[in-house]
């Protein structure tokens, strides 16, 4: 008897044939409530949704057969995954189906905002003729800065490049080999700031993306510069947006996603001349919903079949004996691949991964893939997953070499890592004491003991009497409380490192401050 699948919300009718091609009997019943989705989910081995259907606890619960949930296109926010992860079941999304639509987007809005076309459309729909007010600017020559240079923003500069456009791309976890291969010069987001004629952002938003363009940002630009944000609303902050655009430092601004959707009626950038506004069209084109609608369709039946699938975004389950043994650590490595993702400057080529002691006797293929999982978090957010990260680290040319070693004479289990960027390379290593409490033992081979949770402090400094005091008077100065601190030195008065975990996560500003205390080299904010 084939397996059955419930198609839930609209889905174009090419993702159907895709799943009826495969031998799958398909049920397409859309604008079910809670209550009917729940009687009737036992029935089906797959189910496929877009936004409208609400994939709860309940219904996954109740979904006795359910092995795979498809959403056709990218965010998850509708399927309760910690749900579906304790039931087993594999939540799939379709994250590169609208990428050249967002991509062509992007281009549409810069294009909008170097020749005023929605005014002009404007103007001449109201009778008028002001072709000398609504001059524009070529793309040919200009510096296009991209922040975040993933699927959709390596795009972007291909069809920028198209326009003899100069592009200036950061995105620290890119490796360098791979930018020379689009053409593409690598810079810091402070060198696009000074630079750029046209900024564009195409990043996740996280806790180290929010509020990533601000009044300080702006002011560090180059007059007349324009803005695009088809990405994340929260990236920018649109109150120092519109600011900026009132007083002339900013030339233009065109803006697709909003932080509430439909955003407010006192939007501040509402209204205000050189400001291109549409409501979330990133992905709306016939193209895009056709492609979401495939992708999903055939990485369900991939799953139902029992083959290899790459854009889950859960966990696949582990063998019972096996989870019970790796489990504790699981959560460890991937804390580890972050922080030392955010310690890192320059883009990752490359990361060295020891295990060591009791760790090294298993398989440790799981562990990897978090700690992977943990250093694509930050440009990928959400899309990064367990069963794709190995993946995305490939595509992305990142090397993973993986090694074990006897148990060090402190620890029981140990995990180091090395990662290796354009800039130099930083290790960390982390441990277990007792079952669940998570340690940073080392960092950069400096012995520390530090947990490795909420906003952290790495200082590199030159060990002197004072160094410490200043830091925390600074802090003090600017509201910042001190939950702890680790120093790890290897000898008196040489280099050392000092880790500290405080309340509250430092803007630029407080950073910039605690780098230019004398003898400290270098100072980085770590979220984990």
């Amino acid at each position: 008897m084939p397996e059955r699948v419930l198609v839930s919300d609209p889905l174009s009718e090419q993702g159907i044939a895709v799943l009826k091609q495969a031998g799958l009997d398909v049920d397409v019943n859309t604008g079910l409530s809670e209550e009917e989705l729940i009687a009737v989910i036992g029935q089906y081995d797959g189910l496929v949704v877009r936004s409208q259907t609400q994939v709860t606890a309940k219904v996954i619960a109740a979904g006795k057969k359910l092995k795979a949930v498809g959403r056709a296109g990218v965010g998850v926010d509708n399927v309760d995954l910690e749900a579906a992860t304790e039931h087993g079941v594999i939540v799939l999304n379709a994250p590169s189906g609208n990428t050249i639509s967002t991509a062509e987007h992007t281009m549409a809005m810069m294009l909008s905002l170097a020749r005023n076309i929605p005014q002009a459309h404007l103007s001449m729909q109201e009778g008028r003729w002001d072709r000398k007010k609504y001059t524009g600017v070529e793309l040919n020559a200009k510096v296009l800065g991209i922040i975040g240079l993933g699927r959709v923003g390596s795009q972007v500069a291909s069809r920028a490049q198209a326009f003899g456009m100069q592009i200036l791309a950061y995105d620290p976890y890119l490796a360098e080999e791979r930018a020379e291969e689009l053409g593409i010069k690598l810079a810091t987001v402070e060198e696009i700031l000074q630079n750029a004629d046209f900024i564009t952002v195409h990043t996740p938003l996280t806790a180290q993306t929010k509020d990533l363009i601000g009044s300080a940002e702006f002011a560090k630009m180059k007059a007349g510069v324009r803005i695009i944000n088809c990405a994340r609303g929260g990236i920018i902050n649109y109150d120092a947006l519109a600011e900026a655009v009132q007083s002339g430092k900013v030339a233009g601004a065109a803006i697709d996603v909003y932080q509430q959707e439909p955003p407010p009626e006192d939007l501040p950038l509402r209204g205000l001349p050189g400001v291109v506004l549409t409501p979330h069209l990133g992905a709306s084109t016939a193209e895009a919903q056709i492609n979401v609608a495939i992708d999903v369709a055939k990485e369900l039946v991939r799953a139902l079949e029992g083959k290899a699938f790459k854009n889950a975004v859960n966990m696949t389950p582990l063998r019972p004996e096996l989870l019970a043994q790796l489990e504790p650590y699981l959560d460890l490595s991937q804390r580890l691949g972050s922080m030392a993702a955010q310690l890192s400057t320059g883009g990752i080529a490359s990361v060295e991964i020891t295990y060591s002691g009791e760790l090294a006797e298993l398989e440790v293929a799981p562990l990897t893939t978090a700690l992977l999982k943990g250093i694509l978090s930050l440009p990928f957010g959400d899309e990064v997953n367990m069963v794709n990260a190995g993946y995305l680290a490939k595509k992305r040319g990142l090397k993973v070499k993986e090694s074990r070693a006897a148990a060090p004479e402190d620890y029981t289990n140990l995990i180091s890592v090395t990662a290796h960027s354009t800039r130099g390379s930083h290790q960390l290593a982390g441990s277990l004491f007792g079952r669940n409490d998570a340690r940073i033992v080392q960092v950069d081979g400096y012995h520390v003991d530090v947990i490795p949770q909420g906003h952290l402090l790495a200082i590199d400094h030159h060990d002197r009497p004072g160094i410490i005091g200043q830091v925390g008077t600074l802090l003090g100065a600017e509201g910042i409380n001190i939950a702890t601190m680790q120093v790890g030195r290897r000898e008196i008065g040489g280099e050392a490192v000092m880790v500290l975990s405080i309340d509250n996560q430092l803007t630029a500003q407080t950073l910039a401050k605690i780098g230019e205390i004398q003898d400290i080299r270098n100072v980085r904010s770590v979220n984990v």
